[in-house]
């Protein structure tokens, strides 16, 4: 028996089981490429097998697939779920997808913790927000946070809050390396070798964030601290603002909210 088990090593999968796999060795990952999940393993020091052994075997399942194939991967294990007589907990990821939705799929009244990780988990940073059913227990709850500690910060909030409020966190890095991308391109056209502008854009931003997070100031607060009067900061700040830069900030949030809501139909 395993305490942990991961069902799909693509990008988030990985990035979960390296954050687990520093905690303990006793994980077992499966990928329809075997493959990936072999080298993935050896690559964390942890086990590699098929899907139906992680269903069977597995405390822990995270369930690191996309929210269109869930059906079809669940059909292949349900069995092998209904008919466990120890007790397991189902790890979902899958966006829009409810915690009442799986535990259909799952064809058992099992216990399940509900997810929203994003990329930089891979990093040790990442913000993960969790739900879940009234099935799993505080000690349970208390181990699964335990086992994630090391992949970022972990926001426990309920079930109806988790579409709305994982969108940033989610989808929130796709954004942050457009501009990044922008910057350095930016960098670029004035001169800048390819890999400094890179460098300053990434550093500039983790430094701005953490300076936001150190010390609880708001973002207009020390916008207007780096803004000085008739100053060079103000000049890019009013070509971003006519360029619409906050509206397109906040239509891109909506639109990634509207598909969530879509997959989760």
């Amino acid at each position: 028996m395993y305490d942990f088990g991961f069902i799909g090593a693509g990008n988030m999968g990985s990035a979960l089981a390296k954050a687990v796999c520093a905690k303990t060795k006793s994980v077992l990952i499966c990928d329809a490429d075997e493959n990936k999940a072999a080298s993935l393993a050896r690559e964390l020091g942890c086990e590699s097998g098929k899907i139906e052994d992680v269903a069977e075997k597995c405390s822990y399942i995270f369930i690191a697939v996309k929210p269109q194939v869930l059906a079809e991967m669940f059909a292949g294990i349900s069995g092998i779920l209904k008919a466990r007589s120890d007790r397991f907990i189902l790890v979902s990821m899958a966006a829009g997808t409810a915690i009442s939705k799986i535990v259909a799929l799952a064809g058992t009244d099992a216990p399940v913790i509900r997810i929203m990780p994003n990329v930089a988990c891979a990093a040790g940073e990442g913000m993960i927000l969790s739900a879940r059913n009234e099935s799993v227990t505080d000690d349970e709850y208390d181990r699964f946070i335990e086992a994630m500690s090391e992949s970022g910060k972990i926001d426990k909030i309920s079930e109806e809050k988790i579409d709305s409020y994982s969108i940033v966190s989610g989808c929130g890095p796709a954004y942050v390396y457009l501009m990044l991308e922008a910057l350095a391109d930016a960098q670029v056209a004035i001169g800048v070798p390819r890999d400094k502008a890179y460098l300053y854009s990434a550093q500039t931003l983790k430094g701005a964030a953490e300076l936001m997070l150190s010390t609880g100031r708001i973002p207009a607060e020390l916008k207007d601290s780096v803004c000085s009067p008739g100053g060079t900061t103000i000049e890019g700040v009013k070509a971003l603002e006519q360029g619409s830069f906050r509206a397109d900030v906040i239509n891109a949030v909506s639109a990634s909210y509207k598909r969530t809501k879509e997959l989760g139909k």
